[in-house]
C-alpha cells in the first residue's frame, strides 16, 4: 500500500553531499533533475542543487541516504578574491544546469509531440471506423471501402513500426463501439507483428478486427447491456457472430481470411467457444489473436453494465490463469509481453518513493514508460520517464488504485480513457 512519504528533514543546501537522499520541495520544471526525489551522486549534483533558488526547500531522508548529514557551517566572510572565483564558478554551474534543463524539457516535448501526431492519427481513425460501422447497416458496400482502407493503412502503419497510440480503460457509456474496434485493432497488429504475420495477414486480420461485432446493431441494448442474461437472450447475443459475417459478406469487401477471423473470435483453442465449438486445428492464427485480444479489452472495458473493469494487470492474470486453456499459448505469451508486466494503467511506486502510472512498454517488461505523480502540474505537463534510461529507477510495487487517497487517485485517474504512446520498434523482444 503507497503511502505518500513525508517531506524528510530539512536542511541548508550547503549541507548536501555526495551520497544523501533529498527531496526538492519544488516544481518539476525548476530543476534540470529526472525527479525531485534524488540520491546525489555527483560533485556536480551538488554545485547544481546549491545553485538552484530552494531555500527552506531542501529535505533528506536519513534511512535513504549512504552518508550520514554533515553538521551546519555558516560560509566564513569572503575576499574579493574568492568572490571573483565563486561567481566564475556559479557562471559555469549556471550554464551546466541551462544545458541539463533543456536537455530535459526537449525530451519531453519530443514525448508530446510524437503523442500528439500519434492521437490525430488514432482520431481520425475513430471518426472513420464510426462512419464506417454506421453505414454497414445500411450500405454495407461503401462501409466496406472505408474499412478496408483503414485496415491497410493501420497494417502498413504497423508493419513500418510507426508510433501508435491506444485508449484503454475507457467508460464504455461514453463511448461508442468504434472505441473497443479500434483497441483490439490496434493490439491484433502488435501481436500480428510480434508472432511474423505477413502484411497480407494483417490487412485480413485488420479487417476482422475492426467489424467483429459490427452485427451488435441487430442486438436489442437490454440484451448487450444485460451481465445476467437468460437463456434465449444469450442465445440471441450470440448471433451477432452471424450478423457480423453477414455484414461483411454483403459489403463485397472482405477476404475469406477476414470474414473467418470474424466467425471466430469468440472460438477457443481447447473447444470451449462459440458459436460452432472449434478447436484449435481449425482456427487460423488471425482468429486465434483476435479471440485473445478481445477477451483482454473486453475484461478492461467490460460493455455489460454493473460489471467492474480489471486493472490490465488483473485483465492479463485472469486470462493467464483462469482462462489459460481457452488461448493459444504463444498469443497469450506474446500479448503479456508486449504489454509487459506492468501494462499501461497499472500504478506504480518507484525506488525513489515516487508514485508513477505506467503509460507505455519499454524494451523489457520491468522497465516501462511511467507518468511521475506530480500534482502541482497539469496531468498533461507532467514528466514521463523511460525507465530503461534510468538504471537508479526501479518500479518497487504495483499500487492499487481503491488504497490511494481520493486526490491523489483523481489526478492519477486510472479508470479514465486511459491514451498512451507505443512505438512498435521501442518494444523488440
Amino acid at each position: 500500500m503507497w503511502t505518500k512519504p513525508g517531506p524528510g528533514i530539512p536542511i541548508d543546501a550547503s549541507q548536501v553531499v555526495v551520497g544523501l537522499f533529498v527531496f526538492l520541495d519544488v516544481r518539476w520544471d525548476e530543476h534540470p533533475f529526472l525527479s525531485n526525489r534524488l540520491l546525489v551522486k555527483t560533485p556536480k549534483d551538488v554545485s547544481i542543487i546549491q545553485s538552484l533558488d530552494t531555500k527552506g526547500r531542501i529535505y533528506y531522508y536519513p534511512e535513504k541516504s549512504n552518508v550520514p548529514l554533515p553538521a551546519f557551517v555558516p560560509p566564513p566572510p569572503t575576499t574579493s578574491e574568492a568572490e571573483i572565483a565563486m561567481a566564475a564558478e556559479k557562471a559555469a554551474i549556471q550554464a551546466e544546469r541551462k544545458a541539463l534543463d533543456k536537455a530535459k524539457k526537449d525530451k519531453r516535448q519530443s514525448q508530446k509531440d510524437a503523442a500528439a501526431r500519434a492521437d490525430r492519427a488514432w482520431e481520425n481513425a475513430a471518426r472513420s471506423t464510426k462512419d464506417a460501422l454506421l453505414t454497414l447497416n445500411r450500405s454495407p458496400k461503401a462501409a466496406g471501402e472505408m474499412l478496408a482502407n483503414l485496415s491497410q493503412e493501420t497494417a502498413a502503419t504497423i508493419a513500418n513500426g510507426q508510433e501508435i497510440l491506444l485508449h484503454l480503460l475507457g467508460d464504455k457509456k461514453d463511448q461508442g463501439p468504434q472505441f473497443h474496434a479500434l483497441n483490439v485493432l490496434t493490439l491484433c497488429m502488435l501481436v500480428g507483428k510480434k508472432m511474423g504475420l505477413s502484411l497480407t495477414e494483417l490487412a485480413d486480420l485488420a479487417m476482422g478486427a475492426l467489424a467483429h461485432d459490427a452485427g451488435k446493431v441487430q442486438v436489442p441494448a437490454p440484451i448487450l447491456k444485460n451481465a445476467n442474461r437468460k437463456k434465449h437472450e444469450e442465445d440471441f447475443f450470440r448471433q451477432h457472430v452471424m450478423f457480423s459475417v453477414q455484414l461483411g459478406t454483403q459489403s463485397g469487401a472482405f477476404s475469406r481470411e477476414a470474414l473467418s477471423n470474424i466467425a471466430d473470435h469468440h472460438e477457443a483453442v481447447d473447444g470451449s467457444g462459440w458459436p460452432r465449438a472449434r478447436a484449435r486445428a481449425e482456427l487460423s492464427r488471425g482468429a486465434r489473436i483476435l479471440a485473445a485480444v478481445n477477451r483482454y479489452d473486453n475484461l478492461c472495458t467490460p460493455e455489460a453494465e454493473g460489471v467492474d473493469a480489471l486493472m490490465p494487470a488483473e485483465a492479463l492474470a485472469t486470462m493467464f490463469r483462469n482462462e489459460g486453456a481457452r488461448f493459444d499459448k504463444l498469443v497469450l505469451t506474446t500479448l503479456i509481453k508486449l504489454l509487459g508486466v506492468y501494462p499501461p494503467g497499472t500504478v506504480v511506486q518507484l525506488s525513489d518513493t515516487s508514485l508513477a502510472m505506467v503509460v507505455g512498454p519499454g524494451p523489457n517488461s520491468l522497465q516501462p514508460q511511467v507518468l511521475i505523480y506530480s500534482p502541482e502540474l497539469p496531468k498533461d505537463e507532467a514528466p514521463t520517464l523511460e525507465l530503461h534510461t534510468e538504471p537508479s529507477l526501479k518500479i518497487t510495487e504495483a499500487i492499487k488504485p481503491a488504497s490511494l487517497p481520493p486526490d491523489v487517485r483523481a489526478w492519477l485517474n486510472p479508470q479514465q480513457r486511459l491514451s498512451y504512446f507505443f512505438s512498435v520498434e521501442d518494444n523488440k523482444g
